[in-house]
């Protein structure tokens, strides 16, 4: 019998209210999450991509139950979290933490650096001054920082050096899940290597599992067991990060792939034709989200959702191309040929 989860989202759905309707009802509802189901394991990184607005960072404040969901559960070993008083909720609250996408912003300037770093301890149990020193300067350790930092300000470090003050302090209470809200998008090319890298190797030491959130197709195959691609609120494609890239299923993930730029110049790939824009989140299309874009749609596209199922092991896409399997090989050198 396989373990039981870390993380088990069940048909999550998070809509927000449009305002300046009549008697203060809401003129519509955004819906940035709408019916999104997935799991993780302990120590499993998992990736979450797709363009901005797609509902990534409010699928990740609703793991953290930053907010509350419109609909569906979350399962913390078993546990649906929003059903927990705010005191029983406390306890899990220490074993999720979260790193934040701008370390210039995510760190509080008036606050010395060993203060920051154990803020989350100090909030759920008291601590000698020793204590705190001790804590903090073996994180900064942890981190590739060294004991000498703690007794300097945010605005004395550069931005690869805030991100790992970021790191250390999400490691304060030895978390076993950690939230990563685009966290190398702010910083240099050169220091994002190095900050995923010690991600990586601390996610290994820990067994942490990451929820790890990008619009950086590269970032994301890096650091991730699997990969999960959202379009407008919804879950669109799902795989292993060897097939996500070997093996895309659903039209969007291959124009997100085709995207990406090549290092060698003599690899060269043609970008999916993709019509228009984004669709609005407040009156997303009736059937598949992605068929006003997609160059392969017919009929079936615009009436009905498809919905995600697995087409190989541990594979799983959501569109109707070749009876629900997605792309296929006629379709691939369609889209080369193009």
């Amino acid at each position: 019998m396989p373990d039981e989860p870390l993380l088990d989202i069940i048909d999550l759905v998070k809509h927000f209210p449009l305002g300046g309707g009549i008697l203060g009802k809401p003129r519509g509802w955004v819906k940035a999450v709408d019916g999104v189901s997935f799991a993780v394991s302990r120590g499993e990184s998992f990736g979450l991509v797709g363009e901005s607005g797609c509902g990534k960072t409010t699928l990740g404040r609703l793991i953290l139950r930053l907010i509350e969901p419109t609909a569906g559960r979350i399962q913390f070993e078993g546990q649906n979290i929003f059903s927990l008083s705010p005191d029983q909720f406390m306890p899990l609250r220490k074993r999720m933490q979260i790193i934040f996408q701008d370390p210039y912003s995510s760190l509080d300037p008036r606050m010395k650096v060993d203060a920051i770093i154990t803020e989350p301890l100090r909030a759920i149990q008291r601590l000698t001054q020793r204590h705190q020193q001790e804590t903090a300067a073996a994180l900064l350790e942890k981190v590739g920082l060294q004991k000498v930092d703690l007794d300097k300000y945010p605005h004395e470090f550069s931005g690869g050096q805030r991100q790992r003050i970021g790191i250390a302090r999400a490691l304060c209470v030895r978390p076993e899940l950690i939230v990563a809200d685009e966290p190398v998008s702010a910083l240099d090319v050169s220091i994002q290597a190095q900050v995923i890298n010690l991600m990586q190797d601390l996610k290994d030491e820990f067994n942490l599992a990451y929820v790890f959130i990008s619009h950086d197709l590269s970032v994301v195959e890096h650091i991730c067991d699997r990969i999960a691609v959202m379009y407008l609120g919804k879950i669109v494609e799902l795989a292993t990060s060897g097939d996500f890239s070997r093996r895309p299923r659903h039209p969007y993930t291959r124009a997100l792939l085709q995207a990406v730029p090549l290092p060698d110049p003599h690899r060269r790939t043609k970008p999916l034709n993709m019509e228009g824009d984004v669709p609005s989140p407040i009156d997303p299309p009736a059937g598949c989200s992605f068929h006003p874009r997609c160059p392969h749609k017919f009929d079936r596209c615009a009436r009905e959702t498809p919905p995600l199922v697995e087409t190989t092991a541990n594979h799983f896409v959501s569109c109707w191309l070749n009876q629900g399997r997605g792309l296929g090989n006629d379709e691939l050198r369609m889209s080369n040929d193009e």
